[in-house]
């Protein structure tokens, strides 16, 4: 018999979350404001912000209207390298995964592709589609891809052959077994890998903000970082990364309401 796992309360978790954050957040005030009672010690604001300032430095941006309309070009960049570099890698990794042929020639490829330290085409990018949205959208997509690939096809090769062999016997045709056995195996990976592959796609998209844009998030800490304003981009990765929050927030939502047969934590 398998034995019941006591679930986690959720309340007791996000309480001791809550107190982590407040902890870190109290103590790095202390820090800056002790430095500024005595200079040798604490934390120099000049290197390490205190987040009372860079509250006042996102507070600023929202005055003048950056915040919205950096979010907005920066989630429009992130959202469609996510979907399209992970719809990309879903397709390619159930064509190959389905066919011992395919994925004999074209894995190894993919291997190999994915060696490369994809940030560094990012300026090819540029080049070839100039200062707009596909550039940034492209490098997203590079990046994602191959997280989603890898992931999906592992798990539809996880998924047991005998499921495989009794679906077949059944009557089932390849397109049958593909819909209704290999890919719903293979959903844990899948969003799995998506939500991995977040943080992936804004890393696509800001760093080829950084190479050249008028606007966005990457944009806004790289401008900071040259006028050598700490509390600007310590703001711009705090907004960074309540965006991959959300974004994490409603893949899990999705999972739960396709993933009805999986058991909860």
């Amino acid at each position: 018999m398998r034995e019941r796992v006591k679930p986690v309360d959720r309340w007791s978790v996000r309480a001791i979350q809550l107190a982590l954050i407040v902890a870190f957040v109290g103590a790095r005030e202390l820090g800056v404001r002790w430095h500024a009672a005595d200079a040798t010690k604490g934390l120099d604001p000049f290197f390490f912000s205190a987040p009372s300032q860079i509250a006042a430095t996102i507070a600023g941006w929202w005055q003048h209207g950056y915040v919205l309309g950096d979010v907005f070009i920066t989630m429009e960049e992130t959202v469609l390298g996510l979907f399209v570099g992970g719809a990309i890698g879903i397709v390619r990794a159930v064509l190959l995964a389905s066919s011992r042929w395919l994925g004999a020639v074209f894995v190894p490829f993919l291997v190999l592709f994915n060696s490369l330290p994809r940030v560094t085409l990012v300026p090819l990018f540029i080049l070839w589609f100039g200062f707009t949205l596909w550039s940034k959208m492209v490098s997203a997509i590079v990046l994602v891809l191959f997280v989603v690939f890898f992931a999906t096809y592992d798990g539809i090769k996880d998924v047991d052959p005998t499921l495989i062999a009794n679906v077949r016997v059944l009557g089932a045709s390849r397109w049958a077994v593909m819909r209704h056995v290999l890919v719903p195996s293979a959903l844990t990976w899948i969003f799995s890998s998506l939500r991995s592959a977040v943080g992936f796609a804004l890393i696509g998209a800001v760093v080829a903000e950084y190479f050249g844009a008028q606007a966005g998030v990457g944009y806004r800490i790289q401008y900071s970082e040259a006028q050598l304003n700490t509390s600007g981009v310590f703001g711009g990765l705090f907004i960074l990364m309540v965006l991959v929050f959300l974004i994490n927030l409603f893949f899990e939502w999705l999972q739960r309401r396709l993933l009805v047969w999986k058991p909860q934590d």
